[in-house]
């Protein structure tokens, strides 16, 4: 009998393994990706203190004049807000975790339009 993988699961357990060795501090905090079918997240984490230091998505009201949130040009804007936010706070330099999701579309365009607005990563 044939057993249908449950996607979100396996995302679930790589993301999990990843959180295992990936820390954000305060020096370096963690850039936090989460991407859902019609929007995308983004949230800059100090892991020691267990705070969130900047976050954004496509639901942000900066963001209002998106046509659509669920494509990459959408994630590119996520992307240079999430910078954006993240200078205003003093943090340049970020560790970036994709969620489990692979490094493809618009993870992608997220991490390059932080990397454009100034992130390093």
């Amino acid at each position: 009998m044939f057993i249908k993988k449950d996607r979100k699961l396996a995302r679930q357990k790589k993301h999990l393994r990843v959180r295992r060795r990936l820390v954000g501090t305060s020096e370096r905090p963690r850039l936090s990706i989460y991407r859902s079918l019609h929007h995308i997240y983004a949230q800059v984490i100090d892991d020691t203190r267990g705070v969130t230091l900047a976050a954004a998505s496509t639901l942000d009201p900066a963001l209002k004049d998106l046509g659509a949130s669920g494509n990459k040009e959408a994630a590119r804007k996520v992307g240079e807000l999430i910078a954006r936010k993240a200078q205003e706070k003093g943090v340049t330099k970020v560790v970036f975790d994709r969620g489990g999701n692979i490094y493809h579309g618009r993870i992608a365009a997220v991490a390059e339009g932080a990397r454009e607005a100034g992130l390093d990563f």
